[in-house]
């Protein structure tokens, strides 16, 4: 169970791999409004679709009414666990997790939940008393009684390569034109979106770097228009599907500072310039950026401090200085996880089991 965005999604993803790698059969309970409607068939896992909807900021309404649209997502999920009959339900977090996991207790299947972020999100709070296993991504994201076990974030199969050195992946490219990739998660981020060609504008021509920029879908061909008006040369793509190369591309990364992206830094090993979302609820992607940042994988740049000038300098601070650029991705290396997706995995299947 997971939805809503990608932050949720592809760690999920992650995990699901390695199930069917075991021969295991996948299901999927989601939204036809997330994007798991979008990336999940994909990868070859049938949906159970439910009707769920956020409440956290969207108003005195949806708080009043949340009781009942949560009551009739818990049948609609209920529904699916009696058709499909799962030995382990699995939460990855997002509103669609909460009524997946109330099902999953209700029927006595063994519940698993994991927490992406460095601080637990609504469901997973909500959910942590019923289930039989806890994973974080970061230390103390649970109350100490939760008793969480914290194994990273999980990767996709192409993120998870450790041979793949960023030392010797920097150093042949030492002399070459700098690559900048610029990521404002699954669905984009307008701040980076207008405030990138700007920056960039302000960097001699000959100091400009390479530019692959994943605007989201709606702001792609704003963002397209805001690099041509800045007189700067950029790839803009709605969305980019193979992050790991955007990734292993790129010198350096500008970005967004979700749980994901930073897992997916951390195992390709790439520095990055965060700049957390500050409309995150409980301000998690600025606590999950200073621990990003703390080891020198990378700095951060408030949105409040955020100006086209304040850009310039730290991209050319960073892309300029090579020793500084493995400096980072070495540090970016060290927070990897490699295992997390397979240690879940095994997890469920032993739950699974143990109720066999």
């Amino acid at each position: 169970m997971a939805g809503g965005t990608g932050g949720h999604v592809f760690p999920g993803l992650a995990v699901a791999a390695e199930l069917k790698a075991r021969q295991r059969d996948v299901v999927w309970l989601g939204t036809q409004r997330g994007i798991e409607a979008r990336v999940v068939p994909p990868e070859g896992i049938e949906i159970e679709w439910i009707t769920i909807a956020g409440v956290r900021g969207r108003g005195l309404a949806a708080h009043v009414t949340a009781p009942f649209r949560i009551g009739a997502a818990v049948v609609q999920a209920l529904a699916a666990l009696r058709r499909r009959r799962p030995a382990a339900v699995l939460g990855m977090g997002g509103f669609v997790a909460a009524p997946g996991g109330i099902a999953a207790w209700l029927t006595r299947r063994p519940l698993i939940i994991h927490e992406q972020n460095s601080v637990a999100g609504s469901t997973n709070r909500w959910l942590a008393p019923l289930a039989r296993k806890i994973f974080a991504s970061f230390p103390d994201t649970f109350p100490q009684w939760a008793r969480e076990e914290v194994v990273g974030n999980p990767v996709r199969r192409s993120m998870a390569v450790p041979a793949d050195e960023p030392r010797e992946r920097l150093a042949a490219r030492r002399d070459a034109r700098r690559r900048l990739f610029v990521i404002g998660g699954s669905q984009g981020a307008r701040i980076l979106n207008r405030t990138l060609p700007r920056a960039l504008a302000e960097l001699p021509p000959e100091r400009r770097p390479e530019v692959w920029h994943q605007a989201g879908r709606l702001e792609a061909d704003a963002t397209r228009e805001g690099y041509a008006a800045a007189g700067v040369e950029a790839r803009v793509d709605a969305f980019v599907d193979d992050v790991a190369a955007a990734f292993r591309w790129a010198d350096l990364v500008v970005a967004r500072a979700g749980a994901s992206t930073l897992a997916e830094l951390a195992a390709v090993g790439v520095g990055a310039i965060l700049v957390p979302l500050r409309s995150a609820i409980d301000d998690h992607q600025t606590m999950n950026a200073r621990h990003h940042t703390a080891g020198g994988a990378g700095l951060a740049i408030a949105e409040g401090d955020l100006t086209p000038a304040a850009l310039a300098q730290a991209i050319s601070g960073c892309l300029f200085d090579h020793a500084r650029l493995i400096a980072m991705a070495e540090a970016a290396r060290r927070q990897a996880r490699f295992d997390a997706a397979e240690r879940i995995a095994r997890a469920c299947l032993e739950l699974a089991e143990a109720r066999a």
